[in-house]
């Protein structure tokens, strides 16, 4: 009695469509997982540690004008910007009267 079920060698087509099968799922994964490589940065022209501390600087005192000032936003529709204090006052006085 001769067994059918006796193992083959794998073809030499079967080897190489597996290693082409293996080759395009590594070549998606680097296109789909690595971060593109880009230029140089341009973005606008901070580089260097002291420049960006002093880039930091400026916003946040002009946030700070900004979180304490009065200011008109649109003062046709009525709308002003309070500090913030004024504000949570405001909204208190409001919820305790109802």
């Amino acid at each position: 009695m001769s067994d059918s079920t006796a193992a083959r060698p794998a073809s030499l087509i079967s080897i190489l469509a597996i290693m082409c099968c293996l080759a395009l799922f590594l070549l998606l994964v680097y296109l789909a997982y690595l971060p593109n490589q880009t230029g140089p940065f341009i973005g606008d022209g901070i580089r260097t540690p002291a420049e960006r501390k002093l880039k930091l600087a400026e916003l946040r005192a002009n946030e700070a004008k900004q979180a304490h000032s009065y200011a008109w936003i649109d003062q046709q529709a009525g709308q002003v910007q309070l500090p913030i204090e004024r504000a949570m006052e405001l909204t208190v006085q409001r919820y305790q009267s109802k």
